[in-house]
């Protein structure tokens, strides 16, 4: 289920929450909603409130540090890209092929990273190169450098390719992070039973209703938020894939 889909149903959960409230204020016995009950039933719901609250901010503030970590790596992914490039470009012209095959290995890698980002958390396979990412580390590999600045630059290019590697296998094993979805559905029902206790005690006019309904928008619109930044590759917050596919200008 996309984040706006689920952000939808839980804020009709929780408007549905506000409507039992006022139903239970109507089939309760008159003694049950006196001033005591009142005070314990706020008290309590002050409690989840600041607990709610809370969890909010702390999942919040981890979604967006997974966000921009995922972010950075691509960052650094293109800023590698372009060394390696850059260095099979001054080995000289045994490595035209190489470089050929590493921007079709660019392609493949950014269709199947942003690919990895959207599928669903059971869909995830084993990691596995493409075979045009095969294709340029045979490249490299079976270059014959003649001088000591050949050397230096195939070296250069096997550890820029491998450190690509390492970011990339870190890219795959966070592509499957995101909320559990029991701490999700906890973290609903606490925000059901506060929308409950918004009409337990108040007859709601259409101000109140509208303002209840606003709420559950407000709520919803913060879960949504963490949803889609545990999803960087996918949604409407998704991070831009065209940086790194123009890192490198065709080969003339």
């Amino acid at each position: 289920m996309s984040a706006l889909v689920t952000s939808l149903v839980i804020c009709l959960i929780l408007v549905a929450g506000a409507l039992l409230g006022t139903l239970l204020r109507r089939w309760l016995p008159e003694h049950h909603l006196d001033t005591h009950a009142k005070d314990v039933v706020r008290l309590g719901c002050g409690l989840i409130g600041t607990i709610t609250g809370l969890v909010l901010g702390l999942l919040v503030n981890s979604a967006k540090t997974s966000f921009e970590v995922q972010r950075d790596e691509i960052r650094l992914m293109t800023a590698n890209v372009i060394a390696i490039d850059r260095q099979l470009d001054r080995y000289g012209t045994d490595t035209r092929q190489a470089r050929a095959d590493l921007r079709v290995a660019v392609d493949a890698a950014i269709d199947r990273i942003w690919s990895e980002g959207q599928a669903k958390p059971g869909a995830k396979r084993p990691f596995t190169l493409t075979e045009a990412s095969e294709t340029v580390y045979q490249d490299i590999s079976t270059l014959a450098p003649t001088t000591d600045s050949q050397r230096l630059y195939k070296s250069q290019a096997l550890q820029t390719f491998n450190t690509i590697l390492q970011t990339r296998l870190v890219l795959y094993e966070q592509s499957g992070s995101g909320i559990p979805v029991a701490f999700l559905v906890v973290l609903v029902f606490w925000l059901a039973i506060l929308f409950m206790n918004f009409s337990l005690f108040s007859p709601l006019g259409p101000a109140a209703l509208s303002a209840l309904v606003l709420f559950a928008i407000c709520a919803s619109g913060a879960i949504f938020l963490i949803l889609e930044m545990y999803q960087p590759f996918g949604g409407l917050m998704q991070i831009d894939s065209q940086p790194l596919r123009q890192a490198l200008a065709p080969l003339a």
